[in-house]
């Protein structure tokens, strides 16, 4: 089994992030696929928007509106594409006006979700204060009891984040010498890790330096991996995903 023969087909993956715009190039109809990864790109697969999407408002409200007026979940989204071209993306806006939320909206999104049959859940963002761990842990249980794996970052620039740092979470560690189109599974303290680029996919004429990059792309591209081995092994639990990618790092 190589993972570079899979694109993610039949997983659903949730983005909670600023929204998605849908129409964007990098996220409909993009070229993308196992071959186009390792450049040929005779026969590439198209792919289409957004499965599924969904807002919360601060006062805990459902809306329709989840176009991304901010850009962070739609370079998110693009980045998941890339490496999982044919999952299916169910967008969750909880960023309005800029890239911060409270615990409550984030815990309704982790809910909704896995309501909505997410596999995957990218969490592309986090929070250190320990307060909140109680929260966010039992909404990590509550997806995991419907069959969905997070994937958020263990720490950023030395601070350890919530929820990404609990064992039951696919935590992820920036790598800023990793290839894009690579990852490692790391050892740490507590078990193991996926170590993936910062860096977002490029825009033609923008230097990467100009470019968005950090953490939330680390675990963006480490999702597309993730949805990679879900379908290569259906149904698999988080330490049977990590032996996947664990074998088959050396493979991509």
């Amino acid at each position: 089994m190589f993972l570079d023969q899979y694109t993610g087909r039949g997983v659903r993956i949730a983005v909670i992030d600023s929204g998605v715009h849908a129409a964007h190039p990098h996220i409909s109809g993009s070229p993308y696929s196992p071959d186009a990864l390792r450049g040929n790109t005779s026969a590439p697969l198209r792919v289409h928007g957004v499965s599924e999407g969904v807002a919360i408002r601060e006062n805990g409200s459902l809306d329709e509106d989840y176009v991304d007026r901010l850009g962070h979940g739609t370079a998110v989204t693009a980045a998941i594409r890339e490496k999982a071209p044919a999952a299916q993306i169910v967008a969750i806006k909880v960023f309005w006006k800029a890239l911060a939320t409270d615990v409550a909206t984030l815990v309704r999104a982790i809910d909704e979700a896995s309501a909505r049959r997410a596999q995957v859940i990218n969490l592309s963002l986090g929070t250190a204060d320990t307060a909140h761990r109680d929260a966010l842990s039992a909404a990590v249980r509550r997806a995991a009891a419907r069959g969905a794996l997070l994937v958020s970052a263990i720490e950023d620039r030395g601070v350890q984040w919530l929820p990404g740092s609990f064992d039951d979470v696919v935590g992820v560690r920036l790598d800023w010498v990793c290839p894009r189109e690579a990852y490692r599974v790391v050892r740490t303290g507590a078990g193991r890790a996926i170590a993936a680029s910062g860096y977002p996919r490029d825009i033609p004429g923008v230097s990467r330096e100009r470019n968005l990059k950090g953490v939330s792309f680390a675990v963006a591209n480490a999702s597309g991996f993730v949805a990679r081995a879900l379908e290569a092994s259906p149904g698999a639990g988080l330490e049977a995903v990590l032996d996947a990618l664990e074998r088959q790092t050396a493979r991509l």
